[in-house]
């Protein structure tokens, strides 16, 4: 089973594409897309993250 890495707001993305937005209670509140190297945008939720959509 593959790990998923949770990005937060202000870090680098490891790859271009879509990221699901996801909530504290771990529902996906929406997405994002972010090429290789720039820095993920601010969540409208605290303690929200993101994690790469496959």
């Amino acid at each position: 089973m593959e790990r998923t890495e949770k990005l937060t707001s202000g870090k680098v993305a490891p790859k271009t594409g879509e990221y699901n937005i996801v909530s504290q209670k771990g529902k996906v509140v929406g997405t994002v897309h972010v090429k290789r190297g720039n820095r993920m945008p601010p969540t409208r939720h605290a303690n929200s993250h993101f994690e790469f959509g496959e």
